[in-house]
């Protein structure tokens, strides 16, 4: 009686080990399910794209229509801005669009009003109800954009900024400009210049509080004929960014592009700054 006890204990205990090893197997066999980085990931972002003093929508065509060429995109509409701050959308935005863009086309392009960008952003999220957006300026149009994240850098109420691309942005000055000319980057670590243009005195308070979830790329030119510059901006005025940032971004890469195609009103022609932008805003 005594050895039929324990083999029935043995046979329960065997049976018990044999359930779970086959629990163990089953299990291992069931796929893993793979995480993966997908584009619809950004799908719900769209990128606004603002041109330069006395452009117009036409100096952001280019760029866009790379961006919806390389299958980056399948959506882009254009946002007339007025004088008075009057926004018209010209075209809608589908719930099934990928990475939206908006060109926005400013009908007062020589004022550089900061205004604009909040206008055109409130008009598009109001009716698109975006929580985040992604911005790409050229030449003025940068300085817009860093006016308008240091006067709304802490409202609520508009969508936050996910990725800025700055090109060609003349944040210590114009070659027009003493400090556009004269200012050398002192600091090549914290990217601060020696000279400071009215401009970038304006600009210091996003030292404080330049938004941290902000991944941003820096992409100026230099022509290589002896004036550092891209005939335009000089790279050191470029370079500034870095110093009104100062390290709070949550990233920030510069990006100098070389020869006759880096002159100034080239870069949004240009088919490497093209590729930069793609892979910055949607890869």
């Amino acid at each position: 009686m005594k050895k039929r006890k324990i083999y029935l204990a043995s046979f329960f205990v065997a049976l018990f080990l044999l359930v779970l090893t086959g629990c163990s197997q089953k299990s291992q066999e069931i796929p893993t399910k793979k995480v993966t980085v997908s584009l619809s990931n950004t799908k719900t972002i769209p990128t606004f794209f603002f041109h330069g003093w006395g452009s117009s929508v036409n100096a952001e065509k280019h760029m866009a229509n790379a961006a919806k060429k390389a299958g980056a995109t399948n959506t882009i509409v254009q946002a007339d801005v007025s004088k008075n701050g009057t926004v018209k959308l010209n075209g809608t935005i589908p719930k099934s669009a990928k990475n939206p863009i908006i060109e926005v086309n400013l009908e007062d392009n020589q004022s550089g009003k900061t205004s604009y960008v909040k206008d055109v952003i409130t008009a598009v999220s109001n009716k698109y109800h975006y929580a985040k957006i992604n911005l790409v300026g050229h030449s003025m149009g940068n300085l817009q954009i860093a006016n308008y994240i240091n006067e709304n850098y802490n409202n609520k109420k508009l969508p936050q900024i996910n990725k800025v691309v700055s090109i060609a942005g003349h944040y210590d000055g114009y070659l027009g400009e003493e400090a556009g000319q004269k200012a050398k980057i002192k600091n090549k670590e914290t990217g601060q210049p020696d000279i400071y243009s009215d401009g970038f005195k304006k600009l210091l308070p996003l030292r404080k509080h330049y938004p941290k979830q902000i991944e941003v790329l820096n992409i100026y030119g230099n022509k290589k004929d002896g004036s550092n510059s891209d005939g335009s901006v000089s790279v050191a005025s470029a370079q500034s960014y870095k110093y009104l940032i100062n390290g709070r971004a949550k990233s920030y890469r510069e990006v100098e592009i070389k020869g006759k195609n880096a002159q100034h009103s080239k870069l949004h022609e240009n088919k490497e700054v093209d590729r930069l932008l793609i892979d910055f805003l949607w890869k």
